[in-house]
């Protein structure tokens, strides 16, 4: 590696930002970490994640199918409203990907997860089952966690953005 000039990237100390201070009802985890999928659409989680500009926050929230690892929903926003993270990832994971047979919907038990907005929507489809992390405990949401983990070693951290139009995933395009 020394002699082609590259280095391993090292990973940063992993800090707890989900909100779970909140009086919402908690879905039990029903998940439990069986991270396999047999067919598309069987599982989906979902984390948020923070990236920092020299003009704030910019928040990426994303949905990712467990049977092919592949991202079917994402949004970045710069406000932490359900309506600006979870739910526009939702409606594009559901264009995405549509739902005809049941699916597991996993995620942490945040704010944006866990309120009446959101809750509403995936009761609307009688297909969904809704899941979340045990308190405190992000390897329950873990392929979501590795994801950003890739994301940000690769990229995020080495760089500084100026403002939220220079940060790659901001663009309109898919980041990923």
């Amino acid at each position: 590696m020394k002699a082609a000039g590259i280095r391993a990237r090292i990973p940063r100390r992993f800090v707890v930002t989900t909100d779970s201070r909140h009086n919402y009802p908690v879905a039990p985890n029903i998940l439990n970490r069986e991270f396999a999928a047999s067919r598309p659409g069987q599982v989906w989680v979902s984390d948020i994640t923070y990236i920092k500009t020299n003009r704030g926050w910019l928040y990426l929230t994303v949905i990712i199918d467990l049977f092919d690892r592949k991202v079917v929903g994402w949004s970045m926003s710069k406000g932490m409203t359900a309506e600006e993270t979870i739910i526009a990832a939702w409606r594009m994971a559901v264009n995405n990907r549509p739902i005809n047979q049941e699916l597991i919907f996993h995620s942490d038990r945040g704010v944006q997860y866990a309120c009446t907005k959101f809750t509403n929507i995936l009761n609307v489809n009688k297909w969904v089952q809704r899941s979340m992390s045990r308190k405190g405990n992000c390897w329950d949401n873990a392929v979501a966690e590795s994801f950003f983990k890739t994301i940000k070693i690769e990229s995020v951290y080495n760089e500084t953005y100026q403002n939220h139009d220079h940060a790659p995933v901001f663009r309109k395009r898919h980041p990923f």
